[in-house]
């Protein structure tokens, strides 16, 4: 059951595929976990670029800085593409220290599996109440449930980069979730998967 309308999410797809071509970046987000997961597809495009990269794409797209969130903005038709910049941008884990940690996955960088997970994690602390939230939280159950996602890593890149609270907080708030029809996790199979992982994020 896809999250947002098919057209769009194609488009988008398309979108990235054609920046692939053009630009070094790194992929984040919601496309990023796609890759992993295969699960949900998204709407708008997260890179991380360097310097000379943003000059380059200046190029071809209008992009302003967002001062208030430490980004930079660009948008064609109904998708938005967001850019996080080294020693500026706050993803909740240094940009310039997510750089380091990536792996090649279809074509794109994309960071490790449980990096992903926490920088997913700090964007659901920002905006957790609102339809972006929603779409965080599915997505990061979507790699929790993947085989080979490592909680222990996860745990330990929370510790090394004080975010305790954050898998604390996924945690809490998937012990709330009834069912996720978008992952189909009906009632029974969402019991299942919360007494596999709860005993990870949770400390009590």
């Amino acid at each position: 059951m896809p999250y947002y309308h098919d057209l769009i999410t194609q488009k988008s797809w398309q979108l990235l595929q054609s920046l692939g071509k053009k630009f070094d970046f790194v992929l984040i987000g919601g496309w990023a976990v796609f890759l992993y997961t295969g699960a949900l597809k998204s709407k708008d495009i997260d890179l991380i670029l360097d310097y000379p990269q943003l000059e380059q794409m200046k190029n071809e797209f209008s992009i302003i800085k967002n001062e208030r969130l430490k980004k930079y903005e660009a948008k064609t038709e109904e998708i938005d593409i967001d850019i996080y910049l080294p020693f500026y941008s706050d993803l909740g884990v240094p940009v310039e220290e997510v750089v380091k940690l990536t792996m090649r996955l279809e074509g794109f960088k994309v960071p490790k599996i449980e990096l992903l997970a926490l920088l997913k994690a700090k964007a659901l602390t920002e905006r957790k109440n609102s339809t972006k939230g929603r779409k965080d939280l599915i997505d990061l159950v979507s790699l929790f449930a993947l085989e080979s996602f490592s909680f222990g890593e996860f745990r330990e890149l929370a510790e090394k980069y004080r975010l305790n609270e954050l898998v604390e907080l996924v945690g809490s708030e998937i012990k709330i979730i009834s069912q996720i029809e978008e992952l189909g996790l009906n009632v029974h199979r969402m019991a299942v998967f919360k007494r596999k992982i709860l005993p990870q994020l949770l400390t009590q």
